[in-house]
C-alpha cells in the first residue's frame, strides 16, 4: 500500500517504540472494570508480621512540613498525624480533631475568618508525652517561621491571633477567607512542641533524622540507601496497626524493582509502581492482586521558563506539537494512560473540557520555529541571535520507560531542528536542589498538583511560589503570568462553588495557551500487593499508596 511522507513517518517512529519494548503486547483495560478487593476478613488483636513496600525512589526527608516528594509521604502518613484527613471519596474526616469544623458547629464563622478545633484527648506521642492544643499552636508557628525552610506557607501565612482554649482546643482567625485552607490541613503533619519546639534549629535537629509522631507507626531505624524500618505502635488513637513491622525498602531500577515483587522479596509495590510494561505478565501473576488505579499525577516535559529558548512561545509550542505522545502511550507505555491537557485531574468537578486538544505535526512545528526567525545553523540545529535551540532534558536514572520516551522524543526533536541533550541523575540529586532550586532546563517528571481534591494551585503556578527566587512553594518552571496570579488569588479567597469553576477553568485555559509544561499523560498506576495483604485502599486524594498502612494485615 502505498504510504504518503507523513504516515511513513508516523510509522516508522512506532516501529522504533515497539523496538524498544520489544516482547510485550498492547493492553488496554478500563480501571472501572477491575474490582476491589473485599476486606472480609478479621484484623488480628496484635499487631503481628511485617509488610515489605518497594519504591523506586528513596526516602530522605523525615520531617514533612520540610521541602519533600511523593516518596517521603508514605513515611510521613504512617509517623505522623494531621488535624484531619481525607477519603478516597474526597470526603474530609477528623484525624487528631474530634470534627471538622463548619458554621453549623460553631467551627467556623460565617465569613470563614474564625476556626475553633476541637482535639482528641487520648492521643499520646510515641515517647509517652500527651499531645495538646500546644503542638498545634506550635506546629503553624513553625511553619511560618522566616527561618525554617518549610515546604509550603501558602494559607498558613494568613493565619493570625492562635490562641490555646485548653488542652483541646485551639481558635485563630484568618487575615482574608481562604477557601483551600481545610483541604491543606489534611497534610499538615502536627510536630511535637515539647522535642522540636527546644531544638536549637529546627532545620538541622536531630528529630529531623529520627521522628517522633503520633502516628501508627513508630520510626525504628534507617539504612540509607536500602530501607526505612517502622514498629508498630501500640497505643495508637486511631484503629490499627495490625501489622508489627512496616519497611519501605528503596530499589532504584524499575524493572529490578518488579523482579522483586515477582519473586516476593517485595509485598506492594510502591512509588512509581509496577511500570506499564510489565502490566500483562503482573495481573496474571499467582497469589498477587494487580488492579490499575487512576490517579491526580499528570506526566510532564517541565520546561524551566528562565532558560531563555523557551522563554520565546512559538519554542514552547513547536516542541509540543513535535511530541508523538499517542504513540507513547500507546507503545512504550501499553495504553496505560491517558491524554490530557491540563494538570486537573478529569475527575475533578472544575477540570476543563474544553482546551485545545494535541496534535502531532513536524510541519506545524518548523513552520512555527521558521516564523519565529529559529533557523537552521550549519549542524542543523536551529538558531537565533546567536542563542542555540538546545537544551537538556533531565530525569531519573533507572526509569527506563521514562528514558525510552526520552530518547523517542529526542529523535523527534531532532527532525525539527532542535537538540535535546539526555542528562539523567540519581533520583536523590534529581529531586534535591536540582528540582527544588530550578537548576534543571528541561525535566520529565509526574506531579500532583491538587493538595486533597481542592483545586488551588498556587504553590505550582503563583510567581510568589517560585523558590529559586526566593518565594515559598514548588513553581519549579519559574512560571509568571501576572493574570494567573489574580486568578489564582481570587480563587482563595472564594468560597462559592461556581464561581471557584469559572476561576479555575480559566486557570487551565490560560496556562495551557502559556504551555509552561508539555502534557504527556494523566498516570493510570499498576498497583501490586501479595494475595492476603488485606485493608489496603487505593486514594487519589493522597500522593502515596500507604496513607492508610495502619489498616493493613495479612489474612
Amino acid at each position: 500500500m502505498k504510504k504518503t511522507k507523513e504516515t511513513g513517518m508516523t510509522f516508522t517512529r512506532r516501529q522504533t517504540l515497539r523496538m524498544m519494548t520489544a516482547g510485550g503486547a498492547i493492553g488496554i483495560v478500563a480501571p472501572n472494570l477491575l474490582g476491589k478487593p473485599a476486606f472480609a476478613q478479621t484484623p488480628p488483636s496484635e499487631p503481628t508480621g511485617r509488610v515489605v513496600v518497594g519504591l523506586s525512589q528513596e526516602p530522605t526527608v523525615f520531617n514533612p512540613l520540610m521541602p519533600h516528594i511523593e516518596t517521603d509521604d508514605g513515611v510521613a502518613f504512617s509517623i505522623f498525624d494531621a488535624l484531619f484527613r481525607i477519603t478516597p471519596e474526597g470526603e474530609i474526616v477528623p484525624n487528631l480533631a474530634t470534627e471538622v469544623p463548619t458554621i453549623e458547629n460553631g467551627g467556623l464563622s460565617e465569613d470563614g475568618l474564625q476556626w475553633r478545633v476541637k482535639l482528641r484527648d487520648d492521643v499520646k506521642w510515641h515517647d509517652g508525652e500527651a499531645f495538646t492544643a500546644e503542638d498545634v499552636k506550635f506546629t503553624l508557628e513553625l511553619i511560618t517561621n522566616p527561618d525554617f525552610r518549610a515546604w509550603r506557607t501558602t494559607g498558613h501565612d494568613l493565619v493570625r491571633d492562635i490562641e490555646v482554649v485548653s488542652p483541646t482546643e485551639i481558635t485563630w482567625r484568618m487575615e482574608e477567607p481562604f477557601a483551600p485552607y481545610i483541604s491543606f490541613l489534611t497534610e499538615t503533619f502536627i510536630m511535637p512542641e515539647h522535642i522540636l519546639g527546644q531544638a536549637e534549629d529546627p532545620n538541622d535537629a536531630p528529630f529531623n533524622q529520627a521522628p517522633v509522631g503520633t502516628g501508627a507507626f513508630k520510626w525504628g531505624s534507617r539504612q540509607a540507601g536500602d530501607n526505612v524500618s517502622l514498629v508498630a505502635n501500640p497505643d495508637y488513637h486511631g484503629d490499627g496497626p495490625y501489622i508489627e513491622q512496616l519497611v519501605f525498602k528503596y530499589i532504584p531500577d524499575m524493572t529490578v524493582l518488579y523482579t522483586q515483587f515477582r519473586s516476593g522479596e517485595v509485598d506492594l509495590v510502591g512509588q512509581a509502581y509496577i511500570t506499564a510494561d510489565n502490566y500483562a505478565e503482573a495481573k496474571a501473576l499467582e497469589d498477587r492482586v494487580v488492579t490499575l488505579e487512576p490517579r491526580g499525577t499528570l506526566e510532564s516535559i517541565y520546561l524551566n521558563q528562565a532558560l531563555p529558548v523557551f522563554q520565546d512561545k512559538a519554542v514552547r509550542e513547536a516542541l509540543y506539537y513535535a511530541i508523538d505522545r499517542k504513540s507513547i502511550i500507546d507503545i512504550l507505555y501499553f495504553g496505560v494512560g491517558g491524554e490530557a491537557e491540563t494538570f486537573m485531574p478529569s475527575t475533578s468537578s472544575y477540570f476543563n473540557p474544553d482546551l485545545p486538544e494535541h496534535s502531532f505535526d513536524l510541519e506545524k512545528a518548523k513552520s512555527l520555529l521558521d516564523e519565529a526567525g529559529w533557523v537552521p545553523g550549519a549542524d542543523g540545529i536551529r538558531e537565533k541571535d546567536g542563542l542555540r535551540l538546545s537544551f537538556a532534558n533531565s530525569t531519573t536514572t533507572g526509569a527506563h520507560l521514562r528514558e525510552q520516551a526520552q530518547q523517542f522524543i529526542q529523535q523527534t526533536y531532532a527532525d525539527i531542528g532542535v537538540e535535546m541533550r539526555i542528562e539523567n541523575l540519581p533520583p536523590a540529586v534529581m529531586w534535591g536542589e536540582f528540582w527544588g532550586q530550578s537548576q534543571f532546563e528541561s525535566a520529565m517528571v509526574g506531579i500532583t498538583y491538587l493538595i486533597g481534591a481542592d483545586p488551588d494551585v498556587t504553590n505550582r503556578f503563583h510567581s510568589d511560589a517560585i523558590a529559586a527566587k526566593s518565594g515559598s512553594g514548588s513553581n519549579n518552571a519559574q512560571y509568571s503570568n501576572p493574570k494567573v496570579d489574580s486568578l489564582l488569588e481570587e480563587g482563595a479567597k472564594t468560597f462559592d462553588t461556581e464561581r471557584r469553576k469559572e476561576i479555575y477553568k480559566e486557570i487551565q485555559a490560560i496556562i495551557r495557551e502559556d504551555l509552561p509544561f508539555l502534557p504527556l499523560f494523566r498516570y493510570v498506576n499498576v498497583f501490586g500487593r501479595k494475595a492476603g495483604l488485606e485493608g489496603f485502599e487505593a486514594n487519589s486524594n493522597v500522593r502515596t499508596e500507604s496513607s492508610n498502612a495502619a489498616l493493613w494485615y495479612w489474612s
